[in-house]
């Protein structure tokens, strides 16, 4: 298959794992456990740090040197922290209480906060299909898009939302992973020698996110133990899984 396509067909089946996570909570009429919410996140946070390190940075760095790997690397976390500071957005869980909250006009903050946070995901795996890493990333983001489209259906219901619009904005999470691996693809597919760059650009980028979105947000509540073990946790499972998948 061509590389091209094989990306945009890998970012997709991950991407739309996160309405697998969603699904249970299309049964559910009340809000949900706030510590169920920070133990998935920090179980995605686990894993997309341990997907970022074994099968992005390390093949970045073994492809193209340390200095090539250090460009793309520092301009993929810059980039998303120029996103996340000039977007006029929201963070998907912080702040979100009150009556005000179930104005539907708010789902585009929502939203515009997703995009934000998936893009990079998306990129990683459609860098990845032109590598040997492809179905480790692939895997690895969307094993990590199954507990964090729970998390995020969980805390829109918590902030009163609608289980139909809960579900609709944890499908819109995946889709927009479509869009960052069809960029992904896109710009690997011009030039292989571009491949270390955009793998070091996907980790540093992932690796923003983890820091200054998901591991804060589980922060918030009084649950940082209990999210830093489910951290470890989804660490080992990708480490682990890593050495399976060789």
């Amino acid at each position: 298959m061509n590389r091209f396509l094989y990306g945009i067909l890998l970012s997709s089946v991950a991407g739309m794992a996160t309405s697998l996570g969603a699904i249970p909570f299309l049964f559910f009429r009340k809000g949900v456990n706030e510590k169920f919410i920070d133990a998935l996140l920090g179980m995605a946070a686990g894993i997309m740090l341990a997907a970022s390190a074994f099968s992005l940075v390390a093949p970045s760095i073994e492809l193209g040197g340390l200095l090539r790997f250090a460009f793309g690397f520092f301009l993929g976390a810059i980039l998303v922290d120029l996103m996340d500071k000039y977007s006029p957005h929201e963070h998907f869980l912080k702040g979100h209480e009150g009556a005000e909250l179930k104005r539907l006009s708010k789902i585009w903050l929502f939203v515009i906060a997703i995009t934000i946070h998936n893009l990079p995901e998306g990129m990683a795996v459609g860098v990845s299909a032109f590598s040997d890493q492809a179905l480790n990333i692939a895997f690895a983001i969307g094993a990590q898009n199954i507990p964090e489209g729970a998390a995020v259906a969980a805390a829109l219901l918590n902030a009163g939302y609608s289980i139909k619009i809960s579900f609709f904005v944890s499908f819109l999470t995946g889709l927009v992973e479509i869009f960052g691996g069809l960029l992904g693809a896109g710009i690997v597919s011009i030039s292989q020698s571009l491949l270390p760059y955009m793998m070091a650009f996907a980790g540093g980028a992932m690796i923003f996110v983890i820091s200054d979105e998901v591991i804060p947000e589980t922060h918030l509540r009084g649950n940082e133990r209990l999210s830093t073990y489910f951290l470890i946790i989804g660490f080992f499972l990708m480490a682990a899984l890593d050495v399976a998948l060789g």
